[in-house]
């Protein structure tokens, strides 16, 4: 039985070469491509190089070349079988079935897909037919031009089409229904085109298939001035951007990518030859839509209007996406003048100019930052309170933690630099109070541990018993090396810590101090030994007590994890609601209910 080609190329679309490999081998950039040293040979000069853009991998020492199956099967071991399923996972997509589900799925796509292409094909001709010179001359005053009306094709939904009925001869009335391009006028008691009168935008799938429409009305009269597809079983607006198909092949130097607001920027900015540049289909940008650009471009950048409601939006933008920034990727704000939005700026100004702009971005916690101190009144201690409780409260929502540390650390220092005064006397006391308070060393200590989040000093605790009772651990090397821990360092420490108990040097320690580690892990060990909340319970404890506390902690861990989980998951589902991760949750939720 075979996967269906687009399931395929979804697969390919969705992830990187160097992703993929990356996993396997240590890639380095090189131009356009990445080079490693090859897994088909014992080589020390690299011959490897992978290529995104191409969607391949090839190696000059053994002639091996291939795509991200290739890869698997070969490096893995791997039936092809196993290839999809493992890669389908990893791009987060539903593994494909070999059932008569799956197959009328398959059929009903095609369907919608075929009907879509159709109806686009007869409205680009409409446009093109120079039937409408209203429309024409419309498009001409927004500086839109026949190469952007073909590339984009573009087209017009005359008033009097009877297209229904052409549709007709090849579908039947429920699939064409199912494209969401006809809607049943109940006065009329008949099927009517939602984008009657209306130029056409075709929205894209990464690979190319036309998945939904836009449309744009040249009335006065209408409440509307822009309508979208509605929602269908193929087409969910917060999971797809417009022109998102076209974009991705064109990455600059930086990584950037232009996200604007309309398909009228889209077609004007790619007119003068900036072709990263997608829309957002009219929505407040999801979790999804951020996740599809970081596929392909690390350094988003949100353009949106320079009037107020459209900095609001950008602001509204910011705050939902700050929780999901990872170290890695980043995202951009660029606030454009004069109320200006990017089709008239680029038309006005032209490309250099526009490009010259772009280099004022923002990143995304210093536009944050700059918005909150528009309206905080320096001095107001209710102004401030309140501005610092926002920034602290956006802060807690980052889900990379480390991250989120240092965002608070780069927002606590702004906000002493806005008040210096307040800041001065507080430091001024707080010596004073260090020096002549019994009780200030505990309560520095303590205020230390708040820096840590639960899991973290679970992962300490677990850590300080094993450092402190080595005697009692060497016995239990294979319940240690199993923990898993939430950062690389500790991971790493944990290995370093197994070979010590393993090592004849220590057989005779019952402890471990720092300077029996190397330089990398001594600032680790005393922060363990002085954060673990468990060495206070631990004292003077007895071996089997040791163990106990060390169980307990240990199922500590696991609940955590399986709320994070859950967590997780209960936002996929809430985005998504998909049948497997659905059963997932409730089998989270089961587990967690049994403690």
């Amino acid at each position: 039985m075979k996967y269906p080609k687009e399931y395929l190329n979804e697969i390919k679309l969705r992830l990187k070469v160097s992703q993929v490999v990356g996993k396997s081998i240590k890639l380095k950039k090189r131009g356009k491509e990445f080079i490693g040293l090859s897994p088909f040979s014992n080589e020390k000069t690299p011959s490897f190089t992978v290529n995104d853009e191409k969607g391949f991998y090839h190696c000059f020492s053994s002639t091996e070349h291939g795509n991200i199956f290739d890869f698997l099967m070969k490096t893995k071991n791997y039936k092809f079988g196993e290839a999809v399923r493992t890669l389908a996972a990893e791009a987060g997509m539903q593994q494909y079935r070999f059932n008569k589900q799956s197959k009328e799925m398959q059929n009903r796509w095609k369907i919608y897909n075929s009907v879509l292409e159709k109806y686009v094909n007869n409205c680009h001709e409409e446009l093109i037919s120079k039937k409408n010179p209203e429309v024409l001359e419309y498009l001409n005053n927004r500086k839109i031009t026949e190469k952007e009306i073909i590339y984009f094709k573009i087209g017009y939904a005359s008033k009097n089409s009877n297209f229904y009925e052409d549709l007709k001869k090849g579908f039947d009335e429920k699939q064409i229904n199912s494209s969401g391009i006809y809607y049943f006028d109940e006065n009329r008691k008949k099927y009517t085109d939602r984008f009657r009168s209306r130029i056409i935008f075709p929205v894209k799938s990464l690979n190319d298939s036309i998945l939904a429409l836009g449309g744009r009305t040249l009335s006065k009269t209408n409440t509307a001035k822009y309508i979208n597809s509605p929602e269908t079983e193929f087409y969910k607006k917060g999971n797809n951007l417009y022109n998102i198909s076209s974009a991705k092949k064109f990455k600059n130097e930086n990584d950037e990518v232009y996200i604007v607001e309309g398909y009228m920027d889209v077609i004007n900015l790619h007119k003068f030859g900036i072709k990263n540049v997608v829309a957002n289909l009219g929505t407040a940008m999801t979790e999804k839509q951020i996740d599809l650009i970081w596929r392909f471009f690390r350094n988003p950048i949100i353009c949106l209007d320079g009037d107020s409601s459209g900095q609001k939006a950008a602001l509204r933008a910011a705050e939902r996406l700050f929780p999901l920034i990872k170290s890695n990727f980043n995202i951009y704000f660029l606030t454009l003048p004069g109320n200006l939005d990017p089709d008239a700026f680029i038309n006005q100004k032209g490309k250099e100019s526009f490009i010259k702009f772009a280099e004022t971005k923002t990143e995304i916690q210093n536009f944050i930052w700059n918005s909150y101190n528009k309206d905080v009144d320096s001095n107001n201690p209710h102004s401030l309170s309140l501005f610092e409780k926002k920034i602290r409260s956006l802060c807690n929502e980052v889900r990379d933690k480390t991250l989120a540390k240092y965002f608070l650390d780069n927002f606590t220092r702004k906000l002493n630099e806005l008040t210096p005064n307040l800041n001065f006397r507080k430091n001024s006391f707080s010596k004073y109070k260090k020096s002549n308070n019994p009780l200030q060393q505990t309560k520095d200590a303590y205020r230390q541990m708040n820096q840590f989040t639960k899991k973290e000093l679970k992962e300490f605790s677990i850590l300080f018993l094993i450092i402190n009772n080595l005697d009692i651990f060497r016995k239990n090397i294979e319940s240690i090396s199993k923990v898993n821990f939430s950062s690389d360092i500790l991971n790493e420490f944990i290995k370093k810590l197994v070979g010590h108990l393993l090592s004849e040097k220590f057989l005779d320690k019952k402890k471990l101090n720092s300077e029996d580690f190397d330089g990398k892990f001594r600032d680790k060990i005393n922060q363990i030994n002085m954060n673990a909340p468990v060495k206070i319970i631990a004292k003077n404890k007895k071996e089997k007590e040791i163990v106990s506390i060390f169980d307990e902690i240990i199922d500590e861990m696991k609940k955590i994890n399986l709320r994070e989980k859950a967590e997780f998951l209960e936002g996929r589902v809430s985005s998504n609601l998909d049948e497997e991760l659905y059963s997932e949750l409730l089998s989270v939720r089961s587990q967690l209910k049994r403690g």
